[in-house]
């Protein structure tokens, strides 16, 4: 029998009523104990789910979203099919399980090509969000979201090129320098042992079905050569359910993160594998708000960046912050004796956009919106 929270307010409180009636009574002693007991364990069972990161805003799902949970995440540069399997009756799906899930959202800001459509869903959420909260510090985020055909639509080749949102006035640069997010970058560097140690841990796993070589929970993305692995913890603002609860130490380290961007649908956290011989197609991020950091955890020779063409290199240990709304790509070129180059990828707010700022993109690209 499932049981929502409201009933099960409603029927403690019927319950410690019934207490109160006969409570100079064994009876009433008696069933004090075990509300309390069952209360108790209730409370127990909604603590051991994967806690929200933060406090963000929840709108209802709209018709697009996937069942059990499952986050609308985008199609492009990934290849597979759409298909959704329940497992055993749980309400997850085969793809959350196996690390796949793909759009079936038409309304997904991730998977909508830019155009008036887009331009008017955008503008619309911003004047609901001025009218609930306030148009205080909106300037930016105003200009940028009325002129989005302006920077988005020009067909001119550009180094760099947002696919989603573009806000103005904003610094850029390819790279950062890690003084640009200190305080998390050090807490990401210290947390180093501890990341690596989880993702051998996952990436061991043995494979979720046969003729599956993918490990549990992992994702493979299309790319024109080699082989493209992810895991994420957080994919466009939704948490990976399944594979957070493996990751218990470095989901703690996300949630220390001061600048991780947790409640809309530009940010993300995962483990990043590129096999030897593998090089990523360019391509453009969707937004330049936030900042891509790296952390480098198996770094062999033969591996690059190239942000705006600009060239870096991973080290181990060590995290290299880049805007992902220049054109950039990667590759390895090392040999198979080399193993894989592997990364903690996680999304950062670029420290130019102020907290209000935040809080209002927050509103207007809260995933499921």
């Amino acid at each position: 029998m499932e049981w929502s929270l409201e009933r099960m307010r409603e029927w403690v409180a019927g319950g410690m009523q019934s207490v109160r009636e006969c409570e100079t009574s064994a009876l009433g002693t008696a069933l004090c104990l075990a509300f309390l007991f069952i209360w108790y364990c209730y409370r127990v069972g909604c603590e051991h789910a994967v806690p929200s990161l933060r406090g963000g805003f929840s709108p209802e799902p709209r018709g697009g979203a996937l069942p059990g949970g499952v986050l609308a995440s985008d199609l492009s540069a990934r290849g597979g099919s759409s298909k959704l399997r329940q497992v055993g009756g749980s309400g997850v799906s085969e793809e959350e399980l196996n690390g796949f899930a793909y759009c079936q959202s038409t309304e997904c800001f991730r998977c909508s090509k830019p155009g008036e459509g887009l331009n008017q869903r955008l503008y619309h959420s911003l004047q609901e969000y001025a009218k609930r909260y306030t148009w205080a510090g909106m300037g930016r985020v105003h200009k940028g979201v009325r002129e989005q055909g302006r920077y988005l639509l020009c067909n001119r080749p550009s180094i760099q090129k947002p696919e989603v949102f573009f806000l103005p006035d904003l610094p850029s640069a390819p790279f950062f320098s890690r003084e640009a997010q200190k305080h998390d970058v050090e807490l990401l560097e210290r947390s180093f042992p501890a990341l690596l140690a989880e993702f051998e841990s996952v990436y061991r796993l043995p494979s979720s079905r046969s003729g599956s070589s993918l490990p549990l929970g992992w994702k493979a993305n299309s790319t024109p050569r080699g082989q493209w692995w992810t895991f994420y913890l957080v994919n466009q603002g939704t948490p990976m359910v399944l594979n957070a609860r493996r990751c218990p130490r470095t989901w703690r380290v996300l949630g220390q993160l001061r600048t991780f961007i947790a409640n809309n649908v530009f940010g993300n956290a995962c483990f990043s594998v590129l096999s030897p011989g593998t090089t990523i197609t360019e391509h453009y991020g969707p937004t330049n708000v936030r900042l891509r950091c790296h952390l480098g955890l198996k770094v062999p020779s033969g591996c690059e960046l190239v942000v705006g063409g600009e060239p870096q290199c991973w080290s181990e240990g060590s995290c290299l912050l880049f805007d992902d709304s220049f054109l950039h790509t990667a590759f390895h070129d090392g040999s198979a004796e080399d193993g894989p180059r592997v990364v903690f990828m996680v999304d950062l707010w670029h420290p130019n956009v102020a907290a209000a700022e935040r809080q209002a993109l927050d509103y207007i690209f809260t995933p499921g919106r």
